[in-house]
Formats: structure tokens, C-alpha cells, sequence
């Protein structure tokens, strides 16, 4: 069998010889929700806060960690913030 090798100019004829296709409407379907996107940020940023609170509070307050979770702990910290000199 043989090939037919084609050289540029001819591979270019052909190329206009051929009917153009219409161009397709590309559809972007997401595998995650935009909604759920912003919901899994807006947890994600709680979940650090959190966990740097405690991390906070716990190591570098010599505090119990889990006493962050405590609404007392942030009255009191309020309290301290706003306190008049």
C-alpha cells in the first residue's frame, strides 16, 4: 500500500475545499454548585476561626481550649476590648 504524502499547499486546498462546520455552543457544566461553593468557604472560614481561637485561647493563653466554644469567655473578652481606661 502506499501513502500519499500530502505537502503544505496541498493539505491547505483541502482544508478550504471542505465545508466549514457551524461552530458549537460549548455548555459548562459544573460538578459543584456556585451556591455550594460559597456556603463551603463561608464554613471553611469558621472552622479556621475557630480552630484558631482555640489554638489561641488553649496554647498561647495557657487556657482550656474548649472553653472558646463558651459564650462566658467572649463576654469576657468584650468586656476587656471595651473596658474604659
Amino acid at each position: 500500500m502506499e501513502e500519499k504524502v500530502l505537502l503544505r499547499e496541498d493539505h491547505k486546498q483541502l482544508q478550504l475545499q471542505e465545508p466549514k462546520e457551524e461552530p458549537r455552543i460549548k455548555i459548562r457544566i459544573r460538578l459543584v454548585p456556585i451556591w455550594l461553593r460559597i456556603i463551603a468557604v463561608i464554613a471553611f472560614v469558621m472552622l479556621a476561626f475557630t480552630i484558631g481561637s482555640m489554638i489561641g485561647y488553649g496554647v498561647l493563653g495557657d487556657g482550656n481550649p474548649t472553653d472558646v466554644l463558651q459564650k462566658s469567655t467572649w463576654t469576657s473578652i468584650t468586656d476587656l476590648v471595651n473596658k474604659d481606661n
